[in-house]
């Protein structure tokens, strides 16, 4: 069990590290996407840089990241605990990358295949609630916290386990902390309240407004 552990763990990080975003943006347009934009490896950065197509392919593969960390780690036989240690290692792969000098993305979309994995049916509500929110006000940043907020007490609603509450919870604040210096920056830039929740400069698909 041991060994089985630290196999999936050490998969699960590596699976994480995979960095789509950088590949997609050497591939499809030769640009570093660390380099243009807001700099982060993502599906996002890549939709609004690199073209929309390729950044939801990106986000597909960012997704897979954290669901096959999961399965492998079901697949092992791991407790319950280990899984989810496994499923954060994916998310600490994504933003910390041994193949991109630990520079990377903020893990919104391998949190989401993490949760998939776990949870399919309350995260489904829960993804639900961010595409809302998203198409209305064109922020995923947004939408993709309240959904994330509102995941725990989902998963409550279900009789879910109080681990896997916790680990959402979690995940949910990790996801919180690694956006603070993005919502800062944002907060100082917008011309008022409502610039903060309606994104003017794209469209909920995240293509750029003409």
């Amino acid at each position: 069990m041991i060994l089985n552990t630290i196999i999936a763990i050490v998969i699960g990080y590596l699976l994480g590290s995979v960095p789509f975003a950088y590949i997609a943006g050497r591939l499809k347009k030769g640009v570093d996407v660390r380099q243009v934009g807001g700099g982060n490896v993502g599906a996002l950065n890549v939709m609004r840089e690199v073209g929309v197509a390729v950044g939801f392919a990106v986000l597909a593969a960012d997704v897979a990241k954290g669901l096959v960390a999961v399965f492998v780690a079901q697949w092992l036989g791991l407790p319950l605990i280990w899984v989810l240690v496994v499923g954060f290692a994916a998310v600490a792969g994504h933003n910390w990358p041994v193949f991109l000098r630990f520079r990377g993305g903020k893990g919104g979309a391998t949190i989401m295949g993490v949760l998939l994995a776990l949870v399919p049916g309350e995260f489904a509500i829960s993804f639900a609630i961010i595409a809302i929110i998203v198409i209305i006000t064109s922020n995923p940043t947004l939408g993709f916290g309240i959904g994330m907020a509102f995941l725990p007490l989902i998963i409550w609603q279900f009789n879910g386990s109080s681990m896997l509450i916790t680990y959402s919870l979690a995940l949910a604040i990790f996801l919180g902390i690694r956006h603070f210096a993005t919502f800062k920056r944002a907060a100082a830039s917008a011309g008022s309240k409502k610039e903060l929740i309606f994104t003017k400069e794209y469209h909920f698909w995240q293509a750029r407004k003409k």
